[in-house]
């Protein structure tokens, strides 16, 4: 069980360095930059020796240092040595500082890069998946892998494989000052290394288990804020905020407790470690006293030893606080492989064909159709044909898998039995870029984008001039009321279009379509109440798009259906009727009672206008 979940642990570390090693020259530069700032942090160490030596030893006797740092250091004018000492402490600081900024600036760098090839192919990645997987996972818990996630990974990089790395080295050239200085008191102080790791190794892993839950913990919070949030007229229209402050404030706890046991780990590891030192030193005194009278060291050197050896505890406790930070940084990178190895992509074939307009017409084919891992049918045996420049509305209850059949023309999904053909060619043969440049959609919930009505209008078509913009604009009756914005067509139209009117943003997306100049129009209409005119202005536009057309729209107006040329009644993912408005009023069948109940009263209302 240990094997397999360090083979495990092993194979994340390889997979998250796997985004450093493009920049490899650049992590060599950092690379040697640790280790000079490790030189000069063991020269400044080498440096007590001559300092000690001033106050205690005979002018021309000096002792021994690391680096022979001592033959530098004149030994019968104490104001030529102050001066040398003082001169040499400088640079080395000086050195120490200019390193420390390379090793931090290109360490930076490295993890902003790394990151921004992994978040742009996270991305990329969900931008290729099907209608399936975004069926599947929640829209918060994609954007807290992009965000939350990433950001957790990038600081693993820049700060703590950083600080790893060059408190490792600054370790080892205190280990290796100690050792120049007496090797026996060393190797004595080096047993209770194993302790040491001992106690990290249960500090990390009770760390990484808390990391894991507070990364969970707020992946939950915020779903369950943003959800609450977004949904806050529900929310209030049900009396319901003392239930949702009940739910967020149970995964707030959640989270504190978490955090809390992180910190309680967190904060007993350094002064366990301080304890042990301690104890270490007491030991080392004693032992070092006996090599002062035995001779071989001197007191000067004893000294720093000691030093180093008690410096060498500093990047033990960094590197051992390095391990709460780490281990949140792997739990985030699980979160992202787990969406990355996640590959539900339509798939496309090598030769495949690229679709030109239509010239002739769509046929369904015997289409059944399930979702992935369902067994109900939510399309049996569809057998359908639009020809080019038809209307065909779809009518039917909900439920009746209009909705998917909408999808399967898009190829959103492929059909799970049958055949779709674009004159001809099966749309599972068709390269997937040119079908969708074939096809403009206007959904029933208008979708506008945060950003300029212009963005807005030609985001289909980026190239788009502002004449053309313009015209699409005119064409969908939307230039009237765009004109009279404050900044035109460059005002922006506010979170999912919220500072426009229904009417509006139904008419901005009307002209996104027509801009795109499509050859099939696939057209879902809102249900919602619009006033009289913002109806008239929508179904006059509708009208102007639909012209010289091939349109599949899913109808809730009686004057979208009295317009089509085909009209497909849908019940429980079949089609139980087809025919023009009049063939199938007279038929006296299923689109007759829908009629009745759901497009009298519009009839009506229509007659009264």
């Amino acid at each position: 069980m240990f094997a397999s979940r360090s083979a495990f642990a092993m194979e994340e570390f390889k997979r998250l360095i796997s985004y450093v090693r493009p920049y490899w020259a650049t992590f060599a530069i950092a690379l040697f930059s640790m280790v000079m700032v490790a030189l000069f942090e063991t020269a400044t160490l080498g440096l007590l020796v001559p300092i000690v030596d001033q106050f205690v030893k005979v002018p021309g006797n000096a002792s021994a240092t690391i680096f022979d740092l001592h033959k530098l250091i004149p030994q019968d004018d104490w104001f030529k040595a102050w001066l040398t000492i003082s001169g040499l402490l400088f640079v080395f600081t000086i050195g120490k500082g200019i390193a420390e900024y390379f090793s931090s600036y290109l360490m930076a760098k490295i993890g902003q890069s790394a990151i921004l090839n992994l978040r742009e192919q996270l991305y990329d990645h969900l931008l290729k998946q099907s209608s399936s997987f975004f069926e599947k996972h929640r829209t918060n818990f994609l954007v807290s892998r992009l965000v939350q996630s990433c950001s957790l990974i990038e600081y693993a990089v820049t700060g703590n494989l950083r600080d790893v790395l060059r408190e490792s080295f600054i370790l080892i050239g205190c280990f290796a000052t100690a050792f120049y200085y007496n090797w026996r008191l060393t190797l004595g102080a080096i047993i209770v290394a194993p302790i040491i790791g001992f106690l990290t190794t249960k500090f990390s892993k009770r760390l990484r288990r808390y990391a894991e839950d507070s990364v969970e913990g707020n992946k939950l919070l915020t779903d369950t804020a943003q959800e609450t949030l977004s949904n806050q007229m529900i929310v209030k229209a049900y009396g319901a905020e003392t239930r949702e402050r009940s739910r967020f404030s149970r995964v707030a706890h959640f989270i504190a407790n978490a955090n809390l046991r992180s910190s309680r780990t967190a904060a007993l590891s350094p002064p366990t470690i301080d304890i042990i030192g301690v104890l270490m030193i007491i030991l080392l005194i004693f032992f070092g006293l006996r090599e002062i009278n035995a001779a071989r060291m001197d007191a000067s050197q004893f000294f720093a030893f000691l030093f180093a050896l008690f410096r060498s505890y500093d990047p033990m406790r960094k590197i051992s606080r390095q391990h709460n930070e780490i281990s949140r940084a792997f739990a985030a990178a699980r979160d992202v492989w787990d969406v990355l190895d996640e590959d539900e992509q339509i798939p496309e074939k090598a030769e495949s064909i690229t679709l030109l307009p239509l010239r002739e017409k769509i046929e369904v084919r015997d289409v059944s159709f399930n979702y992935k891992g369902h067994s109900k049918q939510i399309l049996k045996h569809i057998d359908l044909t639009i020809p080019r420049n038809s209307i065909v509305a779809l009518v039917g209850e909900s439920g009746g898998g209009k909705s998917s059949l909408i999808k399967l023309l898009q190829r959103m999904y492929d059909v799970t039995e049958g055949e779709i053909l674009w004159d001809g060619i099966d749309l599972r043969d068709a390269d997937l870029a040119s079908l969708r440049k074939q096809i403009a959609l206007v959904t029933q919930e208008t979708v506008l984008f945060n950003d300029t009505v212009k963005y807005n209008i030609s985001y289909g078509r980026p190239d788009a001039t502002d004449a053309q913009i313009a015209e699409a604009a005119r064409i969908a009756f939307a230039d009237g009321f765009i004109e009279q914005l404050p900044e035109k067509y460059d005002t922006r139209v506010g979170e999912r279009g919220s500072l426009l009117s229904g009417g509006q943003r139904q008419r901005i997306a009307i002209a996104r379509a027509v801009l795109v100049d499509a050859q099939l129009l696939i057209f879902d209409e809102a249900t919602s109440a619009l006033d009289t005119e913002s109806e008239m202005l929508v179904q006059k536009a509708i009208a102007n798009i639909t012209k010289d057309r091939t349109t599949v729209v899913i109808a809730h107006r009686l004057s979208t259906i009295r317009r089509a040329d085909k009209i497909v009644v849908m019940e429980k993912g079949e089609i139980i009727e087809v025919g023009t408005h009049a063939e199938l009023i007279a038929a006296e069948g299923k689109y007759k009672k829908l009629y009745e109940y759901q497009f009298a009263e519009e009839a009506e209302h229509s007659a009264n206008l």
